[in-house]
């Protein structure tokens, strides 16, 4: 009888437990909030990009490059590989082109996420770092990106201990770069759990060849980064936290914090405008829509830009929303001349007229 009163006693414990992590995770989800349309006017799809942009970075001439394919556990994604797209924002057309990638590079494997550019200040050479999930491992990929050709050249595959579930990347040199850790696990099976128990253990690495430190850590998921226009401070967003953290940067590169700014959503990657400063940022309203993906339910889309994010009253304005028949899953937003274009991660970009 002791016995079987014991049994039952932890079987009540484990119950209440469960309940509580799960009421937990579907409050950091915002699995409860409703989508109010708040579109933009005469927004388009872009072509050729069937399957998800989950990541865009916009040089200053208005030529973005942008990441597709990703295949996230537990997202719809494709059979094909990723691939990294060329767009001309000065080019009414807006067309999508293919990069030509290198020969020597295992493109059948190709698992684009977060990408970030460099241009060496030397001689103007420009460089993508793209976080590359083969086999669902995490490495990262330095290419160096010749306009002319429309191509990539790859010169090295980073890989490292610490960098062993990366999310995010912004380089800060020709081989230097902050990364995101989304999980404190890199076994698929614990990444479950964790979400689970959803834990603040997930981290900031620096790298560079000559040293590779975290240098900032305590996020319930660590997802985009990027760097302010001066280089002083770089912004992280904690996607089950909903805020961006911003962090003061020094001199051998380790981070500090200096604020955090709540944004009520589940944001993903960060573009930074480097005339004005303002943050973009791709967001997911209700999480549960994307993990319980149904298309004839599906995950809305919200952009939130932040101005004056270093002073002491940021204004935090939400520029577009929708419900999922427009957009599914945005993950990053960023501007030029006047568009605004949205990615998704699994879905389309759209570009819609921003002023």
């Amino acid at each position: 009888m002791g016995k079987l009163v014991t049994i039952s006693v932890v079987i009540a414990a484990v119950s209440v437990l469960l309940g509580e992590r799960l009421f937990n995770l579907s409050k950091r989800s915002l699995a409860f909030r409703e989508v109010v349309q708040n579109h933009l006017p005469n927004c388009v799809a872009l072509k050729n990009l069937d399957y998800g942009s989950e990541d865009i970075t916009i040089l200053g001439n208005g030529h973005a490059l942008i990441s597709t394919g990703l295949k996230y556990p537990g997202l719809p994604s494709s059979d094909l590989p990723g691939k990294i797209f060329f767009l001309d924002l000065q080019d009414p057309r807006l067309k999508p082109v293919e990069l030509r990638m290198p020969w020597n590079f295992d493109l059948e494997s190709f698992n684009p996420h977060g990408i970030s550019l460099y241009t060496d200040p030397t001689d103007n050479t420009v460089y993508l770092f793209v976080v590359n999930h083969p086999q669902h491992k995490s490495q990262v990929e330095l290419f160096k990106y010749v306009e002319d050709g429309l191509s990539l050249e790859h010169l090295k595959t980073i890989k490292h201990e610490l960098l062993h579930s990366v999310n995010d990347i912004v380089a800060v040199g020709v081989e230097s770069f902050y990364a995101t850790n989304d999980h404190y696990f890199s076994h698929e099976i614990l990444k479950t759990l964790e979400l689970l128990l959803l834990q603040p253990w997930t981290n900031i690495v620096y790298y560079s060849p000559e040293k590779v430190k975290v240098v900032s850590e305590g996020y319930y998921s660590a997802n985009g980064i990027n760097i302010s226009p001066d280089k002083r401070h770089v912004y992280v967003v904690d996607l089950f936290d909903h805020r961006v953290h911003v962090l003061e940067r020094k001199h051998d590169n380790s981070l500090s914090s200096a604020k955090t700014v709540p944004v009520g959503s589940l944001c993903d990657n960060v573009e930074v405008d480097p005339e004005t400063g303002d943050l973009w940022l791709g967001c997911h309203p209700n999480g549960r829509k994307v993990f319980l993906f149904d298309p004839k339910d599906p995950p809305g889309s919200e952009v939130i830009r932040i101005q004056n994010v270093l002073s002491d009253q940021p204004v935090v304005t939400q520029v577009y929303m929708d419900d999922g028949h427009e957009i599914m899953g945005s993950s990053v937003a960023t501007t030029y001349g006047g568009k605004l274009l949205i990615g998704s991660v699994f879905h389309k970009a759209l570009c819609c007229d921003f002023k």
